[in-house]
């Protein structure tokens, strides 16, 4: 029995286009997501790890596009094959079934190490750029992502049982920052 072709897209930001990585894959469906591959608190992702199923096919633009850390792209790849799951990364042209070679096993680790290298000099070049900027007196820092009206608004709903995956939908934010906003002291 063969499953679905499922793909998976990630995009770092919302100016780019996520179009390209799957464009000319044949597949039944597309989670997307716009978010940062340094872990995997990613929307899309938890859905399409829900939704899949034993015989299914995960395509994938790249690794790096997955995970950008060498233990959570193992620990998918991993999750999915466990689960019947065939997962295809068509940059690298690698299939990883579960019963995969030892030499397709390295390649996993060698490419997933060359992501999460690629991340850390990413944001090392990030903070070499805004200790710069710091220097010019150029740089003011980021928005907050909640004002002081809804950090209230959010205490409230928490302590009041509210769950914290459903608030962050709710104010437009990651999960991360509704346990910072909700765990900081009053």
């Amino acid at each position: 029995m063969q499953g679905h072709r499922i793909g998976y897209i990630r995009v770092s930001s919302f100016d780019q286009n996520p179009e390209r990585q799957l464009e000319q894959v044949e597949v039944n469906k597309v989670f997307t997501d716009k978010a940062s591959g340094k872990d995997t608190e990613r929307p899309a992702l938890e859905e399409l790890l829900s939704f899949v199923r034993e015989g299914d096919t995960v395509v994938v633009h790249s690794m790096d596009r997955l995970a950008r850390n060498l233990d959570d792209l193992r620990r998918l790849v991993q999750q999915l094959t466990k689960r019947g799951v065939r997962i295809e990364f068509v940059k690298e042209c690698l299939t990883f079934t579960g019963e995969d070679s030892p030499m397709a096993n390295l390649l996993l680790s060698v490419m997933g190490a060359f992501a999460e290298f690629e991340r850390a000099l990413i944001r090392e070049r990030q903070r070499e750029g805004i200790a710069l900027a710091k220097q010019r007196g150029a740089y003011r820092g980021r928005k907050k992502a909640l004002s002081p009206e809804q950090v209230t608004e959010l205490r409230l709903k928490v302590s009041a049982g509210e769950q914290k995956a459903k608030l962050a939908r709710e104010f437009g934010v990651i999960l991360i920052t509704i346990n910072i906003y909700s765990n900081d002291a009053h």
